[in-house]
């Protein structure tokens, strides 16, 4: 037994003998040089694309502040300059008489609807005007100034019931 009892602690001091020794050398390295990858297409397609974004974005930010010099959306003819200059007396001063412009109501025709009744389509008109909506058939009234006399596939025919003058409204 005690051979065998030997040759087991012979055997574990030679196992912790080499794996201090392991332990212990020092295993000097190299450097490797890290070789760079060659960027494939689609990464060169991709920082491509990066920049064609970035110099859009740049285009689209506006640079100036807008002028308000001139409303785009009304018109104003100008005068003639080559028609002639005729000075002529002074005219007289003429009477200045009021007139008064008619109201122009602020309604209109948003839109119209129609079902099929009994006696055939029945339309409702959609009426925008005085901050609201009005959804009406023939014969009701829209505020307590007008009423509609008719609807046709494309206008509403009011009446004004302060004069009985009627107002169209047609869809734009």
């Amino acid at each position: 037994m005690n051979v065998k009892r030997t040759a087991m602690i012979g055997v574990a001091g030679v196992a912790v003998a080499v794996w201090i020794s392991a332990a212990t050398t020092s295993n000097i390295r190299t450097a490797v040089p890290v070789v760079s990858a060659k960027p494939s297409v689609i990464d060169k397609s991709g920082a491509e694309l990066a920049v064609e974004v970035k110099r859009l974005h740049e285009r689209l930010t506006p640079s100036d502040t807008p002028v308000h010099s001139r409303d785009l959306f009304r018109y104003a003819g100008r005068a003639s300059a080559s028609a002639p200059m005729v000075s002529a007396a002074p005219p007289a001063p003429a009477v200045q008489e009021q007139t008064v412009a008619p109201l122009v109501a602020p309604l209109k025709l948003e839109g119209l609807a129609e079902n099929n009744g009994d006696q055939g389509p029945v339309r409702t008109a959609i009426i925008s005007g005085f901050g609201d909506f009005f959804l009406v058939k023939e014969g009701d009234s829209v505020t307590s100034r007008y009423r509609v006399a008719k609807i046709s596939p494309d206008a509403v025919e009011l009446t004004d019931l302060t004069d009985n003058t009627p107002l169209r409204l047609a869809l734009r």
